[in-house]
């Protein structure tokens, strides 16, 4: 008897031995991120800090092994993020990569991570078709998409009385999709789409953009750009006298940091949809500050987003008793994602993370009790109600 269960003992623990591996001896972790271009405030070196602070989070090793957090500029380059995640797959053995704002640039990493089997933790690129026809088994779309953001805020506003409404949307991926998922919502509650215009990223005069939008004469002037072409196209709209004029100003895709820059008197009224936000209770209080003092902002919901893909990352290694990738996916579909500002997520089989949305509306200066105390949360939405439903998924993995 006694030799019966020394033996399975023995089996027992070198069959966990066997299972608790990590490759190369460390987890490497690279967040491939802006931090040079349009969109370095609402990612960019705060990113890098959000990683580091999930690891501090954790704790310095997962099953007995280190955590790296490694960093690189992408200069919105499509080209240059290519290059940078071959050589960290060829030659710097990185585990995952995360971030990545810029949805040409995921779109373009989403695929070599599936092909090279490794994995992609994305909170800044938006593209709902990621988790769509795109869809991968090795993709974690962990923050917000343009479907969620185009039928949160197009719902509200349109019950606000913006029927009519014009676009002007940046020239790439991200703001072609979210201008499509746009139309498709505004369609549907009744409303229409007079008119759109497109813009190359990084435009500093969108004086021409403006006039065209203010001669639509439409209810609702809708951006679907990101970064500094947001800053700069709702500042010059302001300047252009749209609001004052009666149209709504609605910015699709909108940051803290957005705000921050175009400041409130300008940006006043405008609605915008986020995954988190700082002041929502003393816990995100809390995580804030300490995030502040490093990088000196409040935290955008990419940042936020790469906090905590990055702390459900390591939590599934440690709950697979190995950093293989598809080990790792499982245990991370199987875990409920609980961290600072995300309670009750779930990953889906298509990769997205189902996880509440927040209807937020920038604040009168009136309004603004502290610094950053900029976003009225008028409306929790439930991750069902938020992003698209299993019916209408065109992801093969869903379908399963």
């Amino acid at each position: 008897m006694m030799r019966q269960f020394l033996a399975a003992a023995i089996v027992a623990a070198m069959t966990t031995a066997a299972h608790a591996q990590v490759s190369d001896d460390v987890v490497r972790i690279g967040v491939l991120t802006d931090l040079s271009s349009w969109g370095r405030d609402n990612s960019g070196p705060g990113s890098v800090e959000a990683a580091k602070m999930a690891v501090e989070e954790f704790g310095p090793t997962v099953l007995g092994k280190p955590i790296e957090i490694i960093s690189a500029d992408h200069q919105m380059k499509t080209d240059v993020g290519v290059q940078v995640v071959r050589g960290w797959f060829d030659n710097g053995k990185v585990d995952a990569v995360v971030d990545i704002p810029n949805s040409g640039i995921a779109i373009a990493v989403h695929n070599m991570v599936r092909e090279r089997n490794k994995i992609a933790l994305l909170s800044g690129p938006g593209a709902s078709s990621l988790t769509d026809e795109l869809c991968s088994p090795n993709t974690v779309h962990f923050a917000y998409d343009t479907y969620a953001l185009s039928k949160v805020t197009a719902s509200a506003v349109i019950k606000e009385g913006g029927k009519s409404w014009f676009f002007v949307t940046a020239d790439y991926a991200f703001g072609q999709q979210l201008e499509k998922d746009a139309t498709r919502f505004i369609n549907e509650m009744g409303g229409k789409v007079l008119g759109s215009v497109k813009h190359p990223t990084n435009t500093a005069d969108f004086s021409s953009f403006a006039l065209q939008a203010q001669s639509s004469k439409a209810d609702v002037v809708a951006f679907a750009n990101a970064g500094q072409d947001t800053d700069n196209s709702i500042k010059q709209s302001g300047e252009f006298g749209l609001v004052q004029g009666g149209q709504k100003l609605v910015g699709l895709l909108m940051f803290d940091t957005d705000v921050h820059a175009i400041g409130l008197n300008a940006a006043q009224g405008t609605y915008m949809t986020t995954a988190s936000y700082w002041n929502m209770d003393e816990k995100t209080r809390a995580w804030s500050k300490k995030f502040y003092a490093r990088a000196n902002v409040m935290p955008t919901m990419i940042q936020t987003g790469v906090f905590g893909s990055v702390l459900h990352y390591l939590k599934a290694i440690q709950a697979a008793g190995t950093d293989d990738p598809k080990a790792v996916m499982a245990k991370m579909r199987e875990l409920p994602i609980e961290d600072t500002f995300v309670h009750g997520g779930k990953l889906r089989e298509d990769g997205r993370v189902i996880r509440d949305m927040y209807l937020a509306k920038v604040k009168k200066h009136s309004e603004s009790k502290e610094p950053w105390d900029y976003l009225d949360i008028v409306k929790t939405v439930k991750g069902e109600d938020a992003y698209r439903p299993v019916s209408e998924s065109k992801c093969p993995l869903l379908k399963k």
